[in-house]
C-alpha cells in the first residue's frame, strides 16, 4: 500500500501510444551509453591485440543485450513519465558503474576482483529494473507476463556465470587457466543471452509503436556513430597538439567517411526500413523488429568501434611528429579501419536483406573493393591508407545518389505525404483546444 501512495505522489505510468515518438529522458538515459561506448573504444586502443578485441566485443554483446531489453521495456511504457524515471535513474547510476569497471573486467588476475565483482552488481541491477518495470507494463497480461518468466532463468544463469567468472579465474593456481576460463564464461553468457532471445519466440511480445522502435535504434546507431568522430579528434589527440598540416586532412577524412557510412543506412535504407516495420503487424512486425534491430544493429556498432579504434590509431601515427608523413599503420590499424567498415557494411546489407528483402548491388561492389584495398593499404602511408578508406566510401555514395536517384525521390515523396497526412490529423485533433468543443476541459 505504501509503494502505491508513493507511485500516486508521482504519477502513475503511461504506456507507449501506438504512434509515440522517442522522450526525452530516453535521449538523457543514451548519455550513459556514451560513455560506455566510449570506455569500450578508449580501453581497446591503449593495447590492440586480439585477445583484447575479442573482451571488447565481449562487454559490447552483454552491454547490447542490456540495451535490447530496456528497448523492450521502453516499448511498452512511456520512460519519462510517472514513476518510471525514479527507477530508471536507478538504472543509469548501476549502467554508469559498469562502464566505469569495464577496463578492469579482463586486467590481470592479480588486480585482484573488486572491477569485475562490481561489473556482476551493476549487472544485476539493471536486470532488476527492466524486470520490475516490464512486470508493472504486463500486469492483467498473462501472455506477456509469462513472456517474462521465460526470461527470468536466462537472467539467473548469466549473473551467476557473470559471478563465477569475476571470482573463480583469481582461484586458480595456473594464471592461463584462468585466464581462459574467464573468456569461456564470458562467451557462454552472451551465448546464452541471444539464444533465449532466439528460442524465446515471438508470442507475448508486442511493438506497439514502429515509430518510436525504429527511432530509438537509430539514435543510438548514431550515437555510435559519434564515437568513431570523438575517436579521430580525442583519441588521435588532435587537440593536444600544435596543427599541423597532416593532421587537418586527417581530421577531415574522419569526418568525411564517417558522413558516408552515416549516408549509407540513413538516407535510403533506415527510412525505408521503418515503413516496412509500420507495415507489419503481430508476430511478422516482432520477428522483423527483433531479428533486423535488435540483433543485427549489434555487428554494426560492433564494426563501428574497430574501425573507430583503427581511425584513432591511424591519426595518432600521421600526427606523430617522429613518425613522418610517410609513415605506415602500425600494428592493426589498418585491419581494423577496413575490416570494422566491412563488418557496419556486411551487416547494413543483411539487415536492408531482412527489412526490405531487396539487395543493393553497390554495397557488395564496396565490399570487395574494400577487401582489395585492405592489402594495398597496409603498404601505404597512414594517410594514404586513410585517403584510400574515404575514397571508396565517397564513392559509394556519389554512385547510389546517380544510380538510385529515382527510388530516393520516389521514397522522399512518400514520406512527405505521410508526415503531411500525420500532420493534418494532428492539426484537426488539436482544434478542438481551441475551438472550445464539447471535450474542452478548462471551463
Amino acid at each position: 500500500m505504501e509503494g502505491d501512495r508513493r507511485r500516486g505522489k508521482l504519477g502513475p505510468a503511461v504506456a507507449i501510444a501506438p504512434a509515440a515518438r522517442v522522450d526525452k529522458f530516453e535521449i538523457f538515459f543514451d548519455l550513459v551509453f556514451v560513455v560506455s561506448f566510449f570506455i569500450i573504444t578508449r580501453a581497446t586502443a591503449a593495447n590492440v591485440t586480439g585477445r583484447e578485441l575479442l573482451h571488447a566485443l565481449l562487454v559490447l554483446a552483454v552491454l547490447w543485450w542490456c540495451w535490447i531489453v530496456h528497448s523492450v521495456v521502453a516499448s511498452r511504457l512511456r520512460l519519462g513519465e510517472g514513476f518510471v524515471p525514479v527507477l530508471m535513474v536507478v538504472g543509469m547510476m548501476a549502467l554508469f558503474t559498469f562502464a566505469l569497471a569495464l577496463p578492469q573486467t579482463f586486467g590481470g588476475l592479480h588486480e585482484g576482483a573488486a572491477g569485475p565483482i562490481l561489473v556482476t552488481v551493476s549487472y544485476m541491477v539493471i536486470r532488476a529494473v527492466h524486470l520490475a518495470l516490464y512486470a508493472h507494463a504486463t500486469r492483467g497480461r498473462p501472455v506477456a507476463r509469462h513472456k517474462l518468466y521465460q526470461f527470468i532463468p536466462e537472467i539467473v544463469v548469466t549473473t551467476l556465470l557473470l559471478l563465477v567468472a569475476a571470482l573463480v579465474p583469481h582461484m586458480t593456481t595456473d594464471a592461463d587457466v584462468g585466464l581462459w576460463l574467464r573468456d569461456g564464461l564470458w562467451i557462454a553468457v552472451v551465448v546464452i543471452q541471444y539464444a533465449t532471445g532466439l528460442l524465446a519466440g515471438t508470442g507475448g511480445w508486442a511493438i506497439t509503436s514502429a515509430e518510436h522502435w525504429t527511432e530509438r535504434y537509430d539514435l543510438i546507431l548514431i550515437i555510435a556513430l559519434g564515437e568513431s568522430v570523438i575517436s579521430v579528434g580525442v583519441g588521435g589527440n588532435l587537440l593536444g597538439k600544435p596543427v599541423t598540416w597532416p593532421a587537418i586532412p586527417a581530421a577531415m577524412m574522419g569526418i568525411l567517411f564517417t558522413a558516408a557510412l552515416w549516408w549509407a543506412h540513413f538516407d535510403m535504407i533506415g527510412p525505408a526500413a521503418r515503413i516496412a516495420l509500420h507495415a507489419a503487424q503481430g508476430a511478422p512486425r516482432v520477428a522483423m523488429a527483433r531479428d533486423a534491430y535488435a540483433y543485427l544493429y549489434l555487428p554494426m556498432i560492433a564494426g563501428i568501434i574497430m574501425f573507430a579504434i583503427g581511425a584513432e590509431e591511424l591519426v595518432r601515427t600521421i600526427t606523430d611528429p617522429a613518425g613522418g608523413v610517410g609513415e605506415r599503420g602500425h600494428g592493426p590499424a589498418v585491419p581494423l579501419l577496413f575490416g570494422g567498415v566491412m563488418i557496419y557494411l556486411a551487416a547494413d546489407l543483411a539487415f536492408q536483406w531482412r527489412t526490405l528483402r531487396t539487395v543493393t548491388w553497390t554495397r557488395i561492389g564496396v565490399l570487395m573493393a574494400l577487401a582489395v584495398g585492405l592489402p594495398v593499404a597496409r603498404d601505404l602511408p597512414a594517410l594514404a591508407a586513410l585517403g584510400l578508406l574515404t575514397a571508396i566510401c565517397v564513392a559509394l555514395v556519389a554512385v547510389e545518389l546517380v544510380m538510385l536517384s529515382d527510388a530516393r525521390h520516389a521514397l522522399r515523396r512518400a514520406v512527405f505525404e505521410e508526415k503531411t497526412h500525420q500532420e493534418s490529423s494532428e492539426a484537426a485533433w488539436r482544434a478542438r483546444w481551441h475551438d472550445g468543443g464539447p471535450e474542452d476541459t478548462t471551463g
